[in-house]
């Protein structure tokens, strides 16, 4: 038995990095899915042939989550196109570093609104099927940096901090309705784009970490079809550091 038959998951940020680890680990243990993508039109054609390979449903939606109807919108077609929503995994984010002495308004609104209103807008849009389920698992994507801070990454830092109390308020609210909210807190994750820095850096920060090693986006995914799952059914309002022991 695969660990989310017949389950359908909404993944925001789909085509690359975790997003892409995600979507592939829980079509492996059955589920169907839904996945979001801002520009990248290519990328989001394979990964849903990819997904319809593994002998589930899959369609890729180019949407912007941090647009409050695009994420109404969005639930919508999905729901109409899959029939339920099981799992909401926002995982789409960016950064805009700097130094806060640097940090333009517009550099912090632009992190805020696609880090942490979008978690507000999809979670606000899934929540209505959900109680009507009276069942259903989200799952935010925080960072280390949200819990520890990170020098030149005040709004990044912020939004993801940001997930966390909204997060646990979601569990508070709608745990008598059967749905669970919890976060997921990813440390140094190996992916594209770690693989364009200069590789004596990332080697400092493997030997920093106590497991010597940088996480993989399937060590994310792992641990996200576990909070997905009923697994994880007795779980809600906790935060998941997935970071080989930084924190």
């Amino acid at each position: 038995m695969k660990l989310l038959e017949n389950k359908t998951a909404i993944i925001t940020g789909a085509t690359r990095g975790i997003g892409r680890g995600i979507a592939l680990m829980f079509a492996q243990q059955g589920a169907n899915v839904a996945f979001t993508y801002s520009s990248s039109v290519d990328a989001a054609k394979a990964l849903e042939a990819e997904l319809k390979e593994l002998g589930v449903n899959a369609k890729g939606y180019q949407s912007n989550a941090a647009i409050f109807d695009a994420a109404q919108e969005l639930a919508a077609d999905v729901l109409k196109e899959f029939g339920s929503i099981d799992i909401l995994v926002n995982n789409a984010g960016i950064t805009k570093d700097n130094l806060l002495m640097r940090i333009s308004e517009d550099d912090f609104d632009k992190v805020i609104e696609v880090n942490l209103k979008s978690v507000f807008n999809l979670t606000k849009a899934v929540i209505r099927p959900m109680m009507k389920q009276r069942k259903g698992s989200i799952i935010n994507m925080s960072s280390i940096v949200g819990i520890n801070g990170n020098a030149g990454q005040a709004n990044y830092a912020a939004s993801k901090a940001g997930i966390v109390g909204f997060s646990k308020s979601v569990a508070l609210e709608l745990g008598s309705r059967n749905i669970r909210s919890n976060v997921i807190a990813p440390g140094f994750i190996e992916t594209e784009m770690t693989g364009k820095l200069d590789e004596a850096t990332v080697q400092g920060w493997r030997d920093a970490i106590p497991l010597k090693r940088g996480g993989s986006p399937e060590d994310i995914a792992n641990a996200c079809v576990f909070l997905a799952s009923d697994m994880s059914g007795y779980i809600t309002g906790q935060t998941l550091s997935v970071d080989g022991g930084m924190n």
